[in-house]
Parts: C-alpha cells; structure tokens; sequence
C-alpha cells in the first residue's frame, strides 16, 4: 500500500522556487531545501526529483505566474497605448522597489544556467518568446487603430521593449540608482509619441 504523502507537493514547489529565486541555483544546496522546504531529502527526491528536476520545476512554475499576466494586460479592448506605457512604468517600478534584490527568476536563469543547461535555456526562451509575441501583438494591434504610425515596425518595438524589461530587471539586482531607471522609463515611453 502507498504511503500518503506528510508534505503539500504544491506549498513545498512555492517554497522552493522562493528559496532558488533569493539565493540562485548554485548558492542553493540540497541540506538548504531540505531546511527550508521542511521535507525530508528522500521526499524530495520523491516528488520532485533531484535539486535540478525541482529548479526546473519551480522556474516553470514561476513562468506560468508571470507570463499571462502581461499578456493578458496587453490584449484588454480599447486602446493599447496606454497599457503598453503603464506596462514599462510597471517593469522600472518593480525594478527600483525590489529591496531583496532578487529580480526576475527568469533573468536570472538565463545568467546563470542558460548558458549551459539546454533545459533552463528552453524556458528562458519560451519566457522571452511568449513577451515578444504578446508585444508584437499588441503593438500591431495598436497599429490597425491609428495609435502608432504606419512607419513602425512592431516587431522591432517588441524586440527593444523586451530588452528594455530584461535590462531593467537586471539593473534592479545592483546598486540602487533610480535615476536609470526613470530616464530610461522616460525615453521609452516616447518611443510613441
């Protein structure tokens, strides 16, 4: 007879992809999840698989809390402008206030495992794909209403915006120097004018 499980699987993941979100990857051991999970190791090793299975499983966990969020912000009825200008102030705000220090999980894959972890690599990409797709389309969108000229390109505007927002989270986890922030803010909301 199977043993019932002691722990929340779902609580544990939340935890955990807390735990790897403040500290990174490499800096987590499996004695710290262990610690901070409150689960026992072979547990773990249960459920999840081992440290990197249950990484994988929190970034995707993590992908699936932020990624539809800015989408469905972009795809509201009515003009897309100002859901676009409110998105970059949202990006520099959240940038400038994160007093952890922990900026963006994804941002963080891909400076520390992306490069030589195909499986990190493949969620980094679907993350930066799904944002330039949900841009792309709204700024094509604001296109077709006259809200953005016919000269554009909405592809490319895509592009500079998700580089904006990877830059900005990535400004987020240095030295606090607001002023960046609200500049670069600043020049891109003219990108539309």
């Amino acid at each position: 007879m199977a043993r019932t499980k002691e722990f929340d699987p779902d609580a544990a993941l939340q935890r955990a992809l807390e735990l790897f979100w403040e500290r990174g990857y490499e800096a987590t051991s499996m004695a710290d999840l262990v610690a901070h999970l409150g689960v026992a190791r072979a547990s773990i090793y249960a459920t999840f698989g081992g440290k990197h299975e249950l990484y994988i499983k929190a970034l995707d966990r993590y992908l699936r809390s932020t990624d539809p969020k800015i989408a469905e912000a972009l795809s509201q009825p009515g003009p897309v402008l100002p859901a676009l200008r409110a998105l970059i102030e949202r990006y520099a705000a959240e940038a400038a206030h994160d007093r952890p220090r922990r900026g963006c999980m994804v941002v963080n894959t891909a400076v520390e495992l992306a490069p030589a972890d195909t499986e990190a690599a493949r969620l980094v990409e679907a993350s930066w794909s799904f944002l330039e797709a949900s841009l792309t389309s709204a700024l094509t969108r604001a296109q077709a209403q006259g809200e953005l000229t016919p000269d554009k390109d909405p592809r490319g505007l895509a592009r500079l915006l998700l580089v904006l927002f990877q830059g900005m989270r990535v400004l987020g986890r240095g030295p606090a120097d607001d002023n960046r922030l609200r500049d670069a803010t600043r020049q891109a909301l003219t990108l539309f004018d």
